[in-house]
């Protein structure tokens, strides 16, 4: 074999061995990094979740375990082959550092080769949880929210609730934020309301709006009347329920069901009651 035919056969051999540890160490299909952090050097992702809504156990500022609910995302990142290895305490303090940077708060660190961090930006929170396993970073991030409701009181639990106790909340009717405009994801509760009214012809309702008590009182009551007016209108005019059995309340944030301290709390407050006249 000549020299030319040797040469091209050792650049063959080593171009199949590069592709073949590109291909090896190549983040997990659909794996992306966290928006808040950049992945350590050398390091690909080859365990990932992106889950819209779960819960992690974190550790708070007084090592008491809660658990935190939210889109949780979770990464799992590798070493390159002949990539340098951080130890665990260096890989806890670059993310500590990184979230310090950024006006988060480093809650627990180093316990238990674990790190728990919380940001909070525009009345959001977020909480990371980081540790490793033989140097590898392992990252827990929670982006805490409340649950999207999918699943709605029907017309028959709102007549329970209001033979019982003279109300019912409704949850399921949106607004967009500071807006009294219904939003078309309302329909499948506006439509329960109805079935409510039809089957019990003789029940008159006020319709009461609420809501958290992020922004001025003024304003929330504003906004809630105006909430409450919008949802009497819809049922008026367009599911043809009679004027006289429906009168829209505004009662702003004063008559909360759950703590305004966080966002469950404050997704809870926000709501339509229909109270019996």
């Amino acid at each position: 074999m000549n020299r030319r035919a040797i040469l091209s056969l050792s650049v063959l051999c080593l171009s199949l061995c590069l592709s073949g540890a590109a291909f090896a160490e190549q983040d997990l299909e659909g794996a992306k990094d966290h928006p808040l952090f950049n992945r350590l050097p050398g390091t690909y992702i080859y365990q990932y979740q992106d889950a819209e809504f779960d819960a992690h156990p974190f550790l708070d500022d007084k090592k008491q375990e809660i658990s935190v609910e939210g889109h949780l995302y979770f990464f799992r990142y590798g070493y390159n082959e002949g990539a340098k290895r951080m130890s665990p305490l260096q890989i806890l303090r670059n993310y500590e550092n990184a979230v310090k940077k950024i006006g988060g708060t480093v809650l627990v660190s180093n316990h238990d080769d674990s790190s728990y961090m919380k940001i909070v930006k525009n009345n959001r929170e977020t909480w990371v949880h980081v540790t490793s396993n033989v140097g590898e970073p392992i990252l827990y991030i929670v982006e805490k929210q409340a649950m999207n409701q999918d699943i709605i009181a029907n017309a028959a639990a709102f007549s329970n609730d209001i033979r019982s106790t003279g109300h019912a909340a409704v949850y399921g009717i949106y607004f967009d934020t500071g807006k009294a405009e219904l939003k078309p994801e309302s329909k499948a509760a506006m439509e329960e309301i109805v079935k409510l009214l039809k089957d019990d012809a003789g029940l008159k309702v006020s319709v009461v709006g609420h809501t958290d008590n992020v922004g001025g009182s003024d304003s929330n009551m504003k906004l809630s009347q105006a909430r409450a007016e919008s949802v009497v209108k819809a049922l008026v005019s367009e599911y043809h329920v009679d004027a006289k059995r429906l009168k829209p309340y505004g009662v702003g944030s004063l008559a909360p069901v759950a703590a305004n301290k966080t966002e469950e709390g404050r997704a809870k407050n926000r709501r339509v009651e229909l109270v019996e006249q």
